[in-house]
């Protein structure tokens, strides 16, 4: 009887270890959380623009998303969100209400379509300063570094310094490789 206790003490142990070394994960909120966060602690935006059929939206979810050092340092830096191109229901953002478009098969939502200057391209990461002002959006996928590049240049502030080309050349890739 006493290796059955050993045995289930070794499993209990063997699944709090693998627990606790569980990857951190972004922590996604939906754009009126993200607005209303601001509000009480300033910080930039993040915003995932993806559709259900993107499969490259799928791919950026399972690798660059789910890396452990991006996930903490957006975490620390920025408030993210998840907003689905597609989305059926209103959206109210800064005071405006933005819908649904009808369009073809599928159609579109505003609020992605504004923030994304009309270029529907899936997936887009669209950032947004401590007010709410749009830095910049960023359409295709993006690996773990080439994220990690940008999230560090606009988080830094040194988007403000310099173009991002020589942000780049200067930049070792760290956060990614954790």
């Amino acid at each position: 009887m006493k290796w059955y206790g050993l045995l289930v003490f070794s499993l209990f142990l063997q699944s709090s270890i693998a627990q606790s070394e569980k990857a951190e994960t972004i922590n996604w909120m939906t754009i009126e959380e993200a607005e209303a966060a601001v509000e009480k602690e300033p910080r930039k935006v993040i915003i995932d623009v993806y559709t259900d059929w993107c499969g490259w939206c799928k791919r950026m979810d399972k690798s660059t998303f789910q890396n452990a050092g991006l996930a903490q340092y957006v975490n620390e830096h920025f408030y993210a969100v998840k907003l689905d191109g597609e989305e059926k229901d209103s959206i109210t953002f800064r005071g405006k209400k933005y819908g649904f478009v009808s369009q073809g098969r599928r159609g579109y939502h505003m609020l992605p379509a504004t923030l994304m200057n009309g270029r529907m391209s899936y997936p887009t990461i669209v950032y947004l300063d401590e007010e709410l002002n749009l830095i910049q959006p960023v359409p295709g996928y993006q690996g773990p570094e080439a994220f990690e590049q940008i999230i560090t240049y606009l988080a830094t502030d040194a988007h403000k310094k310099q173009p991002f080309e020589q942000y780049k050349k200067n930049y070792q890739i760290n956060l990614s490789k954790k």
